[in-house]
């Protein structure tokens, strides 16, 4: 199998389907396309936990595992509460390297009021590179937990801030002295400062309070992975203007350069959601100074097109994120 996401028919095929044990109080479990999973532990009250590995760079990787997680427990509605880290380390690698990790971590959990909770640390042949997983727990009141699978036809399919942010910040650090030899320094600069643009918590609080139906951070894959997911899991058809999905100048130059596609570029820190009315919750981002738009609608069926000016094409299942193409 190809690096990145095990491929969908996969998962579902050997996955999935050997899934058979169910408990009366999990209340959202393994599916296609959702992020996190919800145990009621109280009449009005219910936790929600994801969990994640940054395997695609070593630079932030602190940073990065607790911001990812963060954003997984957000999309759910979730109120982030703490974390647990699996920190996997070769044995190159050393003592202040690994207290650095943790520092940078500790720094994004401080940042959203969550706790470290404990986890376990080894060094091991198994790695040739760092490895941080994170097991993140919040909480959220019964019915106000957001899925991936809540959109319907007729809703609006809104995107916040810019795709291929992520990627395009590791890209930026990963290969900064190469890019320089291309761009600019203050290009470059700029493309690695999209790395404080990555948290989604600020967009979930605000779409949450107007009605949002679904939210789905947009990671490996990039919108083209998360819309496929979000269709998938809510069992609709889109239709998608490609011209409206938002990108930076930054992305764009980065991806031609790189020969990569940016809307299968990883791209935490934008949003996927579905919405009665997308219109209003774009509004409300935007007063607090977060970039929003409408880019289509979910439909009834399994069609899922995308449309550039008089061409059409029909989205696929996700591919292997195009950051592995590089790093």
């Amino acid at each position: 199998m190809k690096i990145g996401k095990v491929p969908e028919a996969v998962l579902k095929r050997s996955v999935l389907n050997q899934i058979h044990t169910r408990r009366k109080e999990v209340l959202l479990g393994a599916s296609v396309g959702e992020d996190c999973a919800a145990v009621a532990v109280a009449e009005d009250e219910m936790l929600v936990m994801s969990t994640d590995p940054v395997t695609g760079t070593v630079q932030d990787i602190g940073d990065l595992a607790i911001q990812i997680t963060i954003n997984d427990l957000a999309s759910a509605g979730a109120e982030p509460v703490g974390v647990m880290l699996t920190v996997l380390l070769p044995e190159r690698v050393s003592e202040q390297k690994m207290r650095h990790m943790i520092g940078q971590a500790e720094a994004a959990c401080a940042k959203f009021h969550v706790q470290i909770m404990g986890g376990h640390t080894e060094v091991t042949k198994a790695v040739n590179q760092p490895l941080i997983s994170v097991v993140g727990v919040g909480k959220a009141k019964k019915g106000k937990l957001v899925s991936t699978a809540g959109a319907r036809p007729g809703m609006d399919i809104l995107v916040t801030k810019w795709i291929g942010i992520e990627g395009t910040a590791i890209l930026a650090k990963e290969k900064e002295a190469e890019l320089s030899g291309t761009f600019p320094q203050a290009f470059v600069e700029q493309a690695k400062a999209f790395d404080q643009m990555l948290s989604v918590l600020p967009e979930a609080l605000i779409a949450v309070r107007h009605q949002v139906a679904a939210m789905h951070d947009v990671t490996e894959g990039g919108i083209f992975g998360a819309l496929w997911e979000m269709a998938e899991a809510s069992g609709v058809g889109l239709e998608i203007d490609l011209k409206k999905i938002p990108i930076r100048q930054e992305t764009v130059e980065i991806c031609e350069y790189f020969d990569l596609n940016p809307y299968e570029l990883i791209s935490s820190g934008c949003m996927l959601m579905a919405a009665a009315d997308g219109n209003t919750i774009v509004r409300e981002l935007e007063k607090s100074g977060i970039h929003a738009a409408v880019v289509g609608k979910a439909v009834k069926g399994k069609d899922r097109v995308l449309y550039a000016a008089e061409e059409k094409r029909f989205l696929e299942p996700p591919k292997s994120d195009e950051l592995y193409k590089v790093l």
